[in-house]
């Protein structure tokens, strides 16, 4: 049998796509409706098109966000979320926080508008961090964690005064995170200079109720937003952890792209490889994985969860209302989460995205389960709909709107319910078991993503990043773009798209092959496994200080 191992070196060094460019010239008109007009000559010249995210196109600037696909385009819209998937000593609790986390992972296409950013570059990367309070819980082990930023539901008081170091109650952990993970960091540095203009990642529109609740920072110790106890804040930004992240552009022609982010005070990392397959289907375009693209990997390296890792697939998406321009997206097929390496029992979950109806308005809704299942068998690979899994493997169903709220209950087959007593005179717990607390008709809420907003990350100053960091890379066009000078803007993105080509060609002549600088290049696994290169530049981020740098979506 042929080797089949896939490297970048091998197979994604196709530096030109197959076909002819596909190019739309600027109409000059940079209205709502010059740029409706535009997009449906576009869609008019991508018909028939096997996939439109692997051939050359050409757009011009004003159609475009002004922000890098690799900073717009990751799964960390809510880092304490992903934090916190490691904090229960419960195998249940961990698998239905991975399912909670993976509904707050795109929350940008929840409240904010579908957009179009900046096309990667070969060799292009990013990088950047997010420090974030832990999350809190209620002695109701069904209810959701309590988080304290960007939320229009401020936190109670008593988590408030109690801090992070004694509100972890899932795990008997403190909030606080390692000194390990910040190692060398000096708090005394400040690095001020130039910041990018990039703006929002995901433009958030906002009801002036919710604006005017929205906790952007962690409430003061008497649980009012207006104004702050410069040491009590102080204190509460030591116990942030932080959660970092890198990404590379491996290939340009199929665009793929490398990422990997952890939290190590946590024990919790994610990698994965980036690719879609785009195509217009109808007065829609239908995006699905890439072949490259294998879905989500969860590692647990310390922790409770220690040794556990989570699959998760991808479902397929719509981006609707072309001809309308007024977009929005649906989804459809289902998420499948695998957990392997655990210790005891085997849970397994799936998400059901329902189909929109073809008349009327969207509803966005979805059910599933979390069920157990044999890791020597292979049965379960065939159950991908709620109905396929056996009722008497069922632990737990939930369901909801994927764009609001969405509730959860155990079954009959759930096991035990760990419950937790807190002493008044520790911070710890102590589990025990009880029935569980909610029974066969009883749900609570699993997410309320109505509430949740996007948590900035930090990002190095222009002056600090290398060219090919992408700021800095497109950083003449996003000037350009923010000050609505669009022809400007797409002379200095055809001038970085030309450079790509000029380099192609060069690689070609001396018979060069690319390799990516931060990820070894066989991604055969859908794993990425960082170099050398890479790990040096996630410790260089886990030991930034950047308590004076400006935040951005």
């Amino acid at each position: 049998m042929a080797d089949e191992t896939i490297t970048t070196r091998e197979v994604l060094e196709d530096d030109e796509a197959p076909g002819p460019t596909i190019s739309l010239p600027d109409s000059g008109d940079t209205g709502e409706g010059g740029k409706l007009s535009m997009i449906v000559q576009l869609v008019k010249k991508c018909l028939g098109v096997k996939d439109i995210a692997a051939m050359r196109l050409s757009l011009p600037a004003s159609l475009l966000e002004p922000l890098p696909n690799l900073e717009y385009w990751h799964y960390l819209d809510r880092p304490d979320l992903f934090a916190a998937i490691n904090d229960s000593n419960d195998p249940f609790d961990r698998i239905l926080a991975v399912v909670r986390f993976i509904f707050t992972k795109d929350l940008k296409f929840v409240h904010g508008k579908v957009c179009k950013p900046y096309n990667s570059v070969l060799g292009e990367h990013f990088r950047g961090h997010w420090d974030v309070p832990p999350v809190s819980y209620s002695s109701d082990p069904t209810q959701p964690p309590i988080l304290r930023v960007h939320t229009t539901v401020p936190p109670p008081p008593a988590a408030l005064a109690q801090g992070s170091e004694t509100t972890s109650v899932k795990s008997n952990r403190s909030g606080k995170s390692s000194k390990s993970t910040r190692s060398g960091l000096s708090l005394t540095s400040t690095s001020k200079g130039k910041a990018s203009p990039t703006i929002s990642t995901a433009p958030t529109s906002l009801g002036d109720a919710g604006l005017s609740k929205l906790s952007l920072y962690p409430l003061n110790g008497n649980g009012n937003g207006g104004g702050r106890n410069d040491d009590k804040d102080k204190d509460r930004d030591r116990d942030n952890i932080r959660v970092v992240y890198v990404t590379e552009q491996v290939s340009h022609h199929p665009p793929v792209s490398a990422y990997y982010a952890s939290c190590p005070s946590r024990g919790v990392e994610m990698a994965g490889i980036d690719q879609i397959s785009a195509k217009v289907s109808g007065t829609a375009v239908r995006v699905a994985p890439g072949s490259f693209n294998k879905g989500i990997y969860i590692d647990l390296t310390s922790g409770p969860g220690m040794g556990e890792k989570y699959h998760i697939t991808h479902p397929v998406a719509n981006v609707n209302g072309i001809l309308r321009g007024s977009f929005y997206i649906t989804v459809g097929d289902s998420t499948i989460v695998t957990c392997v390496g655990a210790q005891g029992v085997a849970y397994r979950a799936v998400i059901e995205y329902k189909e929109e109806s073809w008349l009327g308005r969207a509803h966005f809704l979805l059910e599933g389960v979390i069920h157990t299942y044999d890791e020597e068998s292979t049965e379960h690979e065939e159950w991908t709909k709620v109905k396929h899994v056996p009722t008497a493997r069922v632990v737990a169903v939930f369901d909801g709107c994927w764009r609001n709220h969405i509730r959860w209950r155990r079954t009959a087959a759930s096991p035990p319910v760990p419950s937790t007593s807190t002493s008044t005179t520790s911070s710890s717990s102590t589990p025990s078991f009880s029935t569980p607390s909610l029974s066969e008709t009883e749900y609570a809420t699993l997410i309320d993503l109505s509430t949740l907003f996007v948590v900035p990350k930090k990002v190095r100053p222009l002056e600090r990043q290398l060219p090919n960091e992408s700021r800095k890379l497109w950083d003449a066009v996003t000037t350009k773009l923010l000050a609505k000078e669009y022809g400007e803007a797409t002379k200095a993105k055809l001038a970085i798209e030309q450079k790509q080509r000029d380099e192609a060609g060069e690689r070609k002549k001396k018979g060069v092959q690319f390799i990516p600088q931060y990820f070894e290049e066989d991604i055969s696994s859908g794993v990425p496994v960082l170099t050398a290169a890479g790990r040096k530049a996630v410790e260089e981020e886990l030991r930034e200080c950047s308590e004076t740098w400006p935040s951005s979506s």
